[in-house]
């Protein structure tokens, strides 16, 4: 595997998460179980948090103000690449970052548009991230990496995986 600076690693998460649309964020709930659920990333800048939309009365609110540390994980299917978001979330009721961060698709989810009765920010802070990148461009190939890896005993080429501190 090559050596990659901090610096390398950080240009690549970014890219990583510029691409994604939607990510799954993880959650713990009162009696220890963690819930995911498909999230649509805010289309911003990645600088180290990550922004979503969501109801001030939901589940996902509930779960953060009691346990905030969360998790987000993003896969890639065009570029064979994973993502996983580790951090701290909040809720925020910040009208003028909704305001930036709004896009008319929302509207699926939140009919009224920023008007929409309980809208609210969740915005995760990263803390630390790891991404893997399949080793090889075609699906197949990997695939049958994974094939031969049960037959053999022997361990598949994963392609190339980083953590990254934030």
């Amino acid at each position: 595997m090559a050596e990659h600076t901090e610096q390398e690693k950080r240009d690549k998460l970014k890219e990583l998460v510029k691409d994604a649309r939607i990510g799954m964020l993880t959650t713990m709930t009162a009696d220890g179980r963690h819930v995911s659920r498909p999230m649509a990333l805010q289309d911003v800048e990645f600088d180290g948090d990550l922004w979503f939309f969501a109801y001030a009365d939901s589940d996902l609110v509930a779960q953060i103000r009691s346990y905030p540390q969360v998790n987000v994980s993003f896969s890639d299917a065009k570029q064979h690449a994973w993502t996983s978001v580790s951090g701290v979330a909040v809720q925020t009721d910040d009208r003028a970052k909704a305001e930036e961060l709004w896009s008319p698709p929302l509207k699926a989810w939140f009919p009224d548009g920023l008007e929409t009765p309980h809208l609210t920010l969740v915005k995760v802070h990263a803390e630390s991230a790891e991404y893997w990148e399949a080793a090889h461009s075609s699906r197949v190939v990997t695939l049958l990496g994974y094939v031969k890896a049960a037959v053999t005993g022997k361990t598949p080429d994963a392609g190339e995986h980083e953590t990254v501190r934030l």
